[in-house]
């Protein structure tokens, strides 16, 4: 996907009216269709179920069925209920005014932040956008891109140094300096789409008040480079950001991503800022909710980033991606948060180590042996999975197109050979790296951030 420098014309921006469902009725209804895709899985499974418990017992067969059919496809089938449900609500403003601070944590960023910056000077806001670019020891001429920036860029930059390493020190000093009522966090190396900033702040202005933080919506710049960026392409568009509307919906998104988030300003300092934690945002979002906030996620604010294009720098991110997780489960328990919906979506990432386990130490081999003619794990039975996964997607590709990048003025780049490779294998390179970022959890190995 590729940023676009069109800024949208005034008629995509206001929503359609659309049937009013209320939350709860939406939560309701998607857990009845899960509980009858679940019960419909159950009884096809029955002679897989028989078969396997011949083999390691009928308690592990449970185990092992569980967590590549059951609770996958129930899972599946609540998103998928969920999106069919979904309606963005229209924004009360589309043009806001107010002025809006935002943060750049910089660790050498010589290549990418004059450009970063340049992107955030073209946006179509109305109100006065003030950049803070925190230099955390850099040893580069990242400093020096900064000055020109000052110089050339129509954008009020300020610049400040952090001599202690870590991005979470680095937004906590920036935060010292921010004097308006909304920050933005951005990365040193992502771009904004023109209008960006104009619908995060359209979002958060059309939210309830214990709205206190809008999540933006992240796409792949890079996908071009090689297959992994182009299977990444697709988890960015289709994947991650059906989680985030399903959270959205549920207002509880679980991540204000640092990369390209907007907060009440106010809020971040009540909970003392960003966190000393390999998954900062994700501590920072989980806090916000216990105060019983909501946080919202906006598909229009479209941010453009560079994701990891070889192997090793792919299992460093996720794995500490999933390490953010457990590092949230463990300071707010999904029990203590206040809301029931929040309850629940914390609650599902309690089982995820168990999928992403079941799916390494089962799954995998299981398909491996397949192909010997060993049909105890992976057999016909778990292709019922599949076309539930792949209709889902497929809702999530229509609305992605039509609403979200027709509105942006953006084409879909033609990724076959990205989607089926996406579909097929994408989980199989996942949860291996998440167990092992759980591993490094669990025994406090040393943090890799890069």
């Amino acid at each position: 996907m590729k940023p676009s420098l069109t800024p949208i014309e005034p008629a995509a921006r206001h929503g359609r009216k659309k049937l009013y469902v209320s939350i709860n009725k939406k939560f309701v209804l998607s857990h009845l269709s899960s509980a009858v895709w679940l019960t419909f899985s159950i009884y096809l499974s029955l002679p897989w179920l028989k078969d396997l418990s011949e083999i390691v017992t009928l308690p592990i067969s449970i185990l092992i069925i569980g967590g590549i059919a059951y609770l996958p496809g129930y899972m599946n089938a609540f998103l998928l209920m969920s999106l069919l449900l979904d309606r963005q609500p229209s924004f009360k403003n589309p043009d806001p005014d107010k002025e809006v601070t935002l943060l750049v944590a910089a660790f050498n960023e010589e290549n990418t932040i004059f450009q970063t910056l340049s992107y955030v000077a073209s946006q179509d806001y109305k109100g006065k956008i003030k950049a803070i670019v925190i230099d955390n020891r850099s040893s580069d001429n990242t400093y020096c891109e900064l000055v020109r920036a000052q110089k050339e860029l129509n954008l009020e930059i300020k610049v400040l140094k952090e001599s202690k390493p870590g991005k979470f020190h680095a937004l906590n000093k920036g935060l010292q300096h921010v004097t308006t009522e909304y920050v933005i966090s951005l990365d040193a190396d992502t771009l904004l789409h023109p209008s960006a900033v104009r619908f995060l702040v359209a979002r958060m202005e059309s939210s309830p008040e214990e709205v206190c933080a809008v999540a933006g919506s992240m796409l792949v710049r890079n996908s071009r480079e090689n297959l992994l960026t182009k299977i990444q392409e697709w988890d960015y568009y289709l994947g991650i950001a059906s989680i985030k509307r399903l959270q959205g919906l549920y207002q509880g998104t679980l991540v204000a991503q640092g990369a390209f988030s907007l907060y009440k300003t106010n809020s971040v300092r009540q909970v003392n800022g960003w966190p000393d934690a390999i998954g900062e945002d994700i501590v920072l979002t989980w806090r916000l909710l216990q105060k019983e906030w909501k946080v919202y996620f906006e598909p229009l604010a479209a941010a453009f980033t560079d994701v990891p294009s070889n192997l090793s720098h792919f299992a460093k991110q996720r794995s500490r991606w999933a390490r953010g997780m457990i590092e949230g489960l463990n300071e707010i328990k999904p029990w203590n948060q206040p809301q029931i919906y929040t309850k629940y979506l914390t609650g599902v990432n309690l089982v995820m180590p168990y999928l992403d386990m079941v799916y390494t130490f089962f799954w995998i081999p299981g398909l491996i042996m397949a192909f010997f003619g060993y049909f105890w794990v992976v057999g016909p039975m778990t292709l019922f999975v599949l076309p539930l996964t792949i209709l889902s997607y497929g809702i999530l590709y229509m609305y992605q197109k039509h609403y979200v990048f027709k509105n942006l003025n953006l084409k879909v780049r033609k990724n076959i050979l990205g989607f089926f490779a996406f579909i097929l294998f994408y989980q199989m390179i996942m949860s291996p790296i998440s167990v092992w970022g759980y591993f490094q959890e669990l025994f406090k190995l040393k943090r890799v951030w890069d």
